[in-house]
């Protein structure tokens, strides 16, 4: 009998750990080992969960909290909706979580460069520039065509908040166009930081992130390649990223979407490439 009892509780724990990994990989994993760098430069140097490729050190940003139970719900624009005129109005519903208040939990709330106005909404359409929003309702002035519309609850950082709930995807059309609809069921990948300049001590910490939809990174799987100057670096785990050492003046990022032959997806959105600015 005392077997069949240590059996049970055996197998019991088993369950419990198995289905608490199960649940983290829904969220953001928090492995550290998932950078490669291929570097221009001479020497490619790693150091536990650090790689450096030249001047430039990339780790991967594990202590941030994570927000699993805030959901983001857009009411407006619907799906496909055809909107005349070029106003467009967007609503959200937001549970679990507070705009415009400060991120105050993780290294970054002190080392990065923070929004003043605290938490937020990530609007990106076509994969541009990402529109920071404090509010749950605004109007957009946008021209005629197709906009693919990702929304994600953004802590004050800038760092995406990166479950299911988390995000919206879809698309709308504005006035006259003859644009066709895109297939949202593919792997994409978005853009969101680092963007524009960056000033005194925001320069030494330099967070990248981005959002991958409809496909998951593993070491067998979907991969990130960000080329930072020049250096290249993979990633298998979806996270932030800080970047050390990227000197004054203009830097250049380019993240690619990679499928498991290392192949640049077959999709809308899986390359982008953008400047930032470092200044005293």
């Amino acid at each position: 009998m005392r077997r069949l009892l240590h059996f049970i509780i055996a197998c019991s724990c088993s369950i419990f750990f198995y289905a608490c990994e199960e649940h983290s990989t829904k969220t953001e994993s928090l492995s550290t080992k998932d950078t490669v760098a291929i570097s221009t430069e001479d020497s490619v140097v790693s150091a536990g969960d650090t790689i450096s490729a030249g001047s430039i050190k990339l780790y991967p940003l594990n202590d941030s909290p994570l927000f699993n139970d805030a959901i983001l719900t857009l009411n407006a624009p619907t799906e496909k909706e055809n909107i005349s005129g070029n106003q467009v109005h967007f609503n959200y519903d937001i549970k679990n979580y507070f705009l415009t208040k400060p991120t105050q939990e993780g290294s970054c709330a002190t080392d990065c460069a923070n929004s003043g106005q605290g938490q937020h909404i990530h609007l990106i359409l076509n994969n541009q520039p990402y529109l920071a929003k404090y509010t749950t309702e605004f109007d957009e002035t946008l021209k005629p065509g197709r906009y693919v519309a990702l929304s994600f609850l953004s802590r004050s950082y800038h760092e995406s908040i990166k479950h299911y709930e988390a995000y919206d995807l879809r698309q709308f059309f504005v006035g006259e166009t003859n644009e066709k609809e895109l297939d949202l069921t593919q792997p994409m990948l978005f853009y969101s930081r680092p963007k524009g300049e960056y000033k005194g001590k925001d320069t030494k910490k330099i967070l990248l992130d981005f959002y991958v939809v409809n496909a998951t990174l593993e070491a067998n799987g979907y991969k990130i390649r960000a080329t930072i100057n020049g250096n290249e670096f993979l990633l298998s785990s979806w996270k932030g990223y800080i970047l050390e050492g990227l000197p004054m003046g203009e830097s250049k990022i380019k993240i690619e979407l990679l499928d498991n032959k290392g192949n640049i997806a077959s999709s809308p959105y899986a390359v982008t490439e953008r400047t930032i600015t470092l200044m005293q």
